[in-house]
Formats: structure tokens, sequence, C-alpha cells
């Protein structure tokens, strides 16, 4: 099997450095089919990331799902190519307390240089807690610099 490259390939696989917003949220990769469109990763949402009562806030969880829709669709990328969310919609289900959560994404069809992406973020005991619908534009790797 030949060797994946690309800035997600090459951050999953130890070859660089994971972003520091990847690490601040902890996540894990756990697996990605290429050929399907789809991965699943692990974050560890810490005491940090918590509001006055206790519960995940938010933001974190949506910059959890915006961190599984973006490499959802990286990971089916060539390594010239990046891409460049356009939109994200976040829907929260359940309140939240630290811990491990994972999170399934996907991307559920491509149109040219357009993608249509959701994800599932999970609690420990598999209830789902928030979801997320984006949009994501394929851009040259090279145009990178700049975009969302």
């Amino acid at each position: 099997m030949s060797v994946r490259r690309g800035p997600f390939w090459d951050g999953v696989e130890g070859r660089a450095p994971m972003p520091r917003a990847a690490r601040t949220l902890g996540l894990e990769f756990l697996a990605a089919d290429p050929e399907q469109g789809t991965i699943e990763l692990a974050f560890t949402a810490t005491e940090d990331f918590t509001n006055p009562v206790g519960n995940v806030l938010g933001a974190f969880l949506s910059a959890m799902l915006y961190d599984t829709v973006g490499p959802a669709l990286l990971a089916t990328l060539g390594p010239e190519e990046f891409q460049s969310t356009l939109e994200l919609k976040v829907t929260f289900h359940h309140p939240t307390r630290p811990g491990r959560l994972t999170a399934r994404g996907r991307v559920i069809r491509r149109e040219g240089d357009l993608a249509f992406l959701e994800a599932t973020l999970l609690d420990a005991q598999d209830l789902t807690v928030a979801t997320a619908s984006a949009t994501a534009r394929v851009i040259a790797l090279a145009d990178a610099e700049g975009a969302v």
C-alpha cells in the first residue's frame, strides 16, 4: 500500500505536528476510509472547556465538529489539495460533561470543487450531543494560506 501524503495524512501519521487547535481539543485519529469519505476521531473535553455549571461549552463542541468535517474531506484529497470551509451549522442535542467524545464525519457528496459534509459528536454512552453540517470548497494547497 502506498503512503498517503498531504497536510491531513502527514499530521495523523506523525510526519508533521498536529495543528495546535487540534492538540488543544485533544484530537485523536481513530480511522478514516477515504473511498467512503468517512472519518472517526476522538476528542478530550477538559474542565477548562466548561461553563459555570460544569457542562462543555457549545463553542468547544462546535470546534470539535469543525475539526471533524474538514478532515473528513481532507482525507479524500490529494497531497496538493486543501479545503476551505464556507459554512458550518451546529445543532446541540444534549449537554455534556468533560471527558472523551467520539466524532464521526462523512462527505455526503461532492460536486466539482464543492463538498457537502456532516458530523456527529457522541459522549461515552454513545448519546449524540451535537451534530453539524458544512459546505466546503476544495482548493489548491498553495492557495490555503488565509483560507478558513
